[in-house]
């Protein structure tokens, strides 16, 4: 492996040769040991750049072992959020809807819904946080949240359980068990397109690529 120190000798052993060459009869001993105290370096200096590289390569080693420790897949208690009570509601009642998911922090007139329709997003989140969204239209009503990636950080990793669990109990509340039943299954990998479940018509719901989306058709329910 090419190691800098070899680096300086090549270059310290150039310079020594047009020394020699060039240097009068009378210098040409002091020239030479010169030279040769720079191309033998300081031993203290060596054995402290070693030490360093020593260091880096184990700070390195440290580091990929902390992202390989962490890298671990969220895992989501759903059975215990199934024995909490909810009450029935409806996608008309926007109030409970958003008091369910939390507290809005902002809120957008001017957004746009799943099919590019006028629509209003409440955000229950700071924009440097990660997110959890309702989107509200005359058609369709929007759940969106923040899924987490197992090489995200822990803060982030219950940040997105938190999110997935107001979710939840929000499809509780409108579409009974199997709507709870609806997220647990898109927290697990799977699609779910125009199907009816709880007297609602989910447009489109899953999790991927760090969101998980909840659509409900409002025209259909």
């Amino acid at each position: 492996m090419w190691n800098p120190q070899l680096k300086s000798l090549a270059i310290g052993l150039s310079a020594a040769a047009a020394l020699l060459i060039s240097a009068c009869d009378n210098s040409k001993q002091s020239v030479i040991e010169e030279v040769a105290s720079d191309i033998k370096g300081d031993p203290k200096a060596a054995t402290d750049d070693s030490a360093t590289d020593k260091t880096a390569t184990e700070n390195t080693a440290d580091a990929q072992s902390e992202v390989t420790t962490d890298a671990v897949p969220v895992s989501y208690d759903v059975s215990r959020w199934s024995n909490e009570a909810v009450s029935p509601i409806t996608l008309n009642d926007l109030d409970d809807i958003k008091a369910t998911l939390g507290k809005v922090v902002t809120t957008d007139d001017n957004s746009l819904d799943y099919a590019s329709n006028i629509a209003t997003k409440y955000r229950f989140m700071n924009d440097d946080a990660p997110y959890l969204d309702l989107i509200d239209s005359d058609k369709y009503l929007e759940v969106g949240w923040y899924f987490a990636n197992p090489s995200d950080s822990d803060k982030e990793k219950e940040i997105s359980k938190s999110h997935a669990k107001h979710a939840y109990t929000l499809a509780r509340k409108l579409m009974g068990e199997d709507g709870g039943r609806t997220v647990a299954d898109i927290l697990g990998g799977q699609v779910i397109k125009n199907k009816v479940i709880g007297g609602q018509k989910i447009e489109l719901a899953k999790c991927e690529f760090y969101s998980c989306m909840m659509v409900l058709n409002k025209s259909a329910g």
